[in-house]
């Protein structure tokens, strides 16, 4: 199982992306889906995570700029970011918890994507 996140660049302050992160492999589905930004030299910090059924979770930082969505049969999850900051600057890594059926039990695997940078230049 592997994700793949696309959407990251260079924009400024103001500004608008939408990141993608799409999952595949073998699965037999896809719990919490979410998005985790990074700066060098500090924690790894959560932004924004959405339920299977749609229920979202922001940090209070992005609140209101950001929204989180999800399409389950493109098993993908995106990031609607507006009103960028320099401040939100960093490396966006998705994060997905993905149901496997094995012949012994069911799996629960956490995946990460290999992060994308996002770069808001004031």
């Amino acid at each position: 199982v592997q994700l793949a996140e696309s959407g990251g660049g260079l924009v400024q302050q103001g500004g608008s992306l939408r990141l993608s992160c799409a999952a595949s492999g073998s699965m037999a589905d896809i719990n919490d889906m979410g998005w985790y930004r990074q700066v060098p030299g500090k924690q790894r910090e959560l932004v924004a995570r959405i339920t299977s059924v749609g229920n979202t979770y922001y940090a209070d930082s992005v609140k209101g700029r950001f929204t989180i969505s999800r399409d389950n049969v493109r098993r993908t999850v995106y990031l609607q970011m507006n009103l960028l900051k320099p401040e939100d600057t960093a490396v966006y890594s998705c994060n997905a918890e993905v149901v496997v059926h094995t012949i012994e039990s069911t799996k629960y695997l956490e995946v990460w994507g290999q992060g994308t940078l996002v770069t808001v230049s004031s």
